[in-house]
């Protein structure tokens, strides 16, 4: 058990205490649901109030579903998720959603199959040339329809001059079965994060082409999650849930122990189940692509750097929706600003975080340059996703959203 210095707050037995003090807590097998899982089980919800019950997923589509219906309270989620349920994108009915906060930037990966390493496809100009001159079509698998996989993997794809719903053929595929199926050919690559690219790369099933802190430095990624009804019933119990993560994931970038302390909690079987070799080289940075090269990462999996993660910028909700767009899951454009106001729980984290001490910015966007020499700063979104060379607007598209 981790030492959490006492911090008895008045309002935890007084007026602001929790509404709900046994929370489901949803997450996926991922070595960026660290925060979720240390605040969980190392002392940091209890000074709150709280009990978290972490309840592990077997897919993103079964965690949307959970939380949707309520039977999880909030949970680990994909950024894009929360998003595409709060419009009503991809099959489900719209139900009003919130991000509390961020949960981690940085530290997913799109990786090739051994089969095109023993064809030289080890660059993105080979792989560029690959695609466009063989057939049958090559197979990428992300993780879910609108998640952050899929938009890393179809943003590269594109900034490399490939069209990531026509060039290409894309699957959906639950993070642990990713190496499972690169194993067995059904796939030719895939974008997922930690440890199942390192685990990959372990097992000599292939190499990583790209992290996607190279699409986008410090990237938005994981979120905690819930619907607007949740916040709305247990105002309370959401902001100390807020609490609690935010001093775990304070915690955790401490001290490179403090790293590696939680780099071997997540490997046990009710977690990730996977090998420490797996879990901690990554999560300390450190990279090896498979084909010889290693590297620190200046922009690792990060779960704190003074709140910088953690805040719920409106411009990170707004991006998504913006390559919603792009690709066809939304017809029109949605009213940009205020969707990323609805669901980004802004007011919420800034009082959490200045509970704990942390710093939350007044600033609401933030300005980042990606791959492709795009500047995102959340001014004219509308125009952003029509600036794109590649993209699949249509009016005809499938999936729509009119919110």
């Amino acid at each position: 058990m981790i030492e959490v210095p006492a911090n008895p707050l008045a309002w935890v037995n007084g007026s602001d205490a929790p509404e709900k003090t046994e929370i489901n807590l949803g997450f996926m097998a991922l070595s960026d649901c660290a925060s979720v899982v240390v605040a969980a089980t190392q002392g940091f919800a209890q000074p709150y109030g709280l009990t978290l019950n972490l309840k592990r997923q077997s897919s993103w589509a079964n965690l949307r579903d959970k939380l949707v219906s309520g039977e999880l309270d909030a949970a680990h989620s994909l950024y894009g998720l929360i998003y595409a349920v709060h419009l009503g994108i991809g099959g489900v009915a719209s139900t009003d959603m919130a991000v509390l906060m961020g949960l981690n930037q940085n530290g997913q990966s799109i990786n090739l199959s051994h089969g095109l390493q023993a064809l030289d496809v080890t660059s993105p100009e080979a792989l560029e040339r690959h695609v466009h001159q063989s057939r049958p079509k090559l197979t990428f698998a992300q993780t879910f329809p609108t998640g952050s996989h899929a938009m890393w993997l179809y943003y590269w794809l594109a900034s490399q001059g490939i069209h990531p719903l026509q060039d290409v053929d894309s699957v959906v595929v639950p993070p642990p079965q990713m190496v499972a199926h690169l194993q067995a050919g059904r796939i030719d690559g895939f974008c997922v994060g930690e440890p199942w690219s390192a685990s990959a790369v372990q097992q000599n099933l292939g190499f990583t082409m790209a992290t996607t802190q190279t699409i986008w430095p410090d990237h938005p990624e994981k979120v905690l999650g819930c619907t607007r009804a949740f916040v709305e019933q247990y105002p309370n119990t959401a902001r100390a849930l807020v609490m609690a993560i935010l001093e775990a994931s304070r915690f955790i970038e401490e001290s490179t122990e403090n790293r590696r302390s939680t780099a071997k909690l997540l490997s046990a079987p009710q977690y990730l189940d996977a090998p420490l070799d797996c879990i901690e080289p990554r999560l300390l940075g450190d990279y090896a692509d498979g084909l010889g090269n290693r590297w620190q990462d200046p922009h690792a999996l990060r779960f704190h750097d003074d709140g910088e993660v953690n805040l719920p910028y409106l411009s990170d909700g707004m991006w998504f929706m913006t390559q919603f767009r792009r690709w066809g899951l939304l017809r029109d454009d949605p009213d940009y600003l205020g969707v990323a106001r609805q669901v980004q729980q802004l007011d919420l984290y800034r009082e959490a975080a200045t509970a704990v001490g942390v710093a939350a910015s007044d600033q609401p966007m933030r300005s980042s340059q990606l791959i492709d020499g795009k500047v995102w700063d959340g001014r004219d979104p509308a125009g952003y996703a029509r600036s794109f060379k590649l993209h699949a607007m249509s009016d005809s598209s499938p999936l729509l959203a009119s919110r």
